[in-house]
């Protein structure tokens, strides 16, 4: 695995694939319909956030069975939504949690995604409706999606799921939860309670590499670096807790882990930190695959409607999901 690094000057979003950069500037004039989005209360930014990704969340797969359920946990009740694409019986499920810097977004926000991933894969997706940051902090979400994987393999038969079948995905800071959880759950002894782990531009550390950040950190990629140092502001108790290997993956002793995909764009801040954590993973003997995507930028994943490369890459995953799932538990 290797990772090249991108020259300093930023390119303002003319390296992206042209499909890619039509999603990106739909989005960018939608937030700009908000001239003080940076400044609004938080409910109202997340309010602003869920209109302009509504748009990227319709059409799609229709589920054979979509249904709603609350999942009690150690700080509280937590929503889950359950996509299940088809009849088949007794079939593989994967826990999302949506992006977002553990701010914004949700379930519905990434509502098609998770269909697209049930339809592809023909797996259960269970999205996860995960408590938002800062009113609630680490390691709060975490625990929480420890929760739902323990429902899903006691509960997993009344909704068609193997529960021995069970991965976790997510895209940015989802993805960070995917892994962290799949760690949480091993420190716990319970190893055998996730079989794989799929992110999409995981967030795994709190540092990118400057020529990272000077190149992609700008308009034009969907996640810029004071964007993302605001996150981790608002997720972590205080900036002590970088070092801890359930936060920043990248710190953590992976062995053990169930196999993993990645899903890594070129054009985005967090790329070099993806390709980090792979380094790290395959070292400690996980098995580990990544699929890297030319011209790609941050959240290009929801541009599925209007972007063959983002179908590329949910097909990758889904064919990955299905290959791993399959004979998982047997």
């Amino acid at each position: 695995m290797s990772y090249q690094t991108p020259a300093i000057d930023s390119a303002r979003g003319a390296d992206l694939d042209p499909e890619v950069r039509q999603f990106v500037t739909k989005v960018s004039q939608a937030f700009a319909s908000y001239p003080d989005f940076n400044n609004l209360p938080l409910s109202e930014m997340r309010r602003a956030c869920e209109q302009v990704r509504a748009p990227w969340a319709v059409g799609g797969p229709t589920m054979a069975q979509r249904q709603e359920r609350s999942v009690s946990t150690p700080s509280g009740d937590v929503r889950v939504r359950i996509h299940n694409p088809s009849k088949r019986a007794s079939k593989p499920a994967l826990i999302y949690m949506h992006g977002g810097g553990w701010t914004t977004f949700s379930i519905d926000t990434h509502d098609r995604l998770m269909r697209e991933y049930a339809a592809r894969a023909d797996v259960v997706v269970i999205g996860v409706d995960y408590a938002l940051s800062p009113e609630v902090k680490f390691p709060v979400a975490q625990q929480q999606v420890a929760a739902v994987v323990r429902w899903a393999r006691r509960h997993g038969a009344e909704f068609n799921i193997d529960g021995d079948r069970i991965a976790l995905g997510g895209d940015s800071a989802g993805g960070n939860l995917a892994i962290t959880t799949a760690l949480r759950l091993r420190d716990e002894g319970e190893s055998n309670a996730v079989r794989a782990v799929a992110t999409a531009y995981a967030v795994t550390d709190t540092h990118s590499a400057p020529q990272a950040l000077q190149r992609y950190g700008h308009e034009g990629y969907m996640l810029g670096a004071d964007e993302m140092a605001g996150f981790w502001n608002n997720y972590l108790n205080s900036p002590d807790e970088a070092r801890n290997p359930l936060v920043c993956p990248v710190h953590a002793d992976l062995r053990g882990l169930p196999p993993v995909f990645m899903v890594i764009p070129e054009c985005d801040i967090l790329t070099e930190q993806n390709w980090r954590l792979a380094d790290q993973l395959e070292q400690a003997g996980v098995q580990v695959t990544t699929s890297f995507y030319p011209g790609a930028s941050h959240s290009f994943l929801e541009a599925m409607s209007i972007s063959a490369i983002s179908n590329r890459a949910i097909d990758d995953t889904a064919r990955w999901l299905r290959e791993i799932l399959e004979n998982a538990g047997c």
